[in-house]
């Protein structure tokens, strides 16, 4: 992979860095992170979502992840969501039938040219739109 092409972990993977209870996730994850670290982007979707499922499961303190959080932003670019992510993910959602949130990562991924989107919450192997590979690091 070269440096012009980026790539996306879907929020689960960045909540299983923090989470006491994510097993072997989180070394796969910080693999992930350590291979693809120049070549990383995170939208403000998944900033946003960090921090709830940190908070809201009670894996991190509002602080904690709150910390978490900037430390992200100050690590790695951050992509907005603007009113074309929202009619890109809505095209999304009607085409390959994800959740609109599914489709609004989906969405941010091709906006930003984004070769590959890693989740586990997506089907394993697919093409979006001849662009973006959705990747399950965990099969």
């Amino acid at each position: 992979m070269n440096e012009n092409q980026k790539i996306l972990l879907d929020t689960n993977l960045w909540v299983y860095l923090y989470a006491s209870n994510a097993g072997t996730k989180v070394a796969k994850t910080k693999q992930l992170i350590d291979e693809h670290f120049q070549v990383i982007i995170v939208s403000t979707q998944i900033l946003g979502e960090l921090y709830y499922v940190l908070t809201r499961k009670g894996f991190q303190s509002k602080e904690h992840a709150k910390e978490i959080v900037i430390k992200t932003v100050a690590t790695f670019p951050v992509v907005g969501i603007s009113a074309v992510n929202v009619v890109k993910a809505l095209e999304v959602q009607t085409r390959y039938n994800y959740s609109y949130w599914d489709s609004l990562l989906i969405a941010t991924a091709l906006l930003n040219e984004v070769v590959i989107l890693y989740s586990e919450d997506m089907q394993h192997n697919q093409l979006i739109d001849k662009q973006t590979k959705i990747v399950n690091p965990f099969q």
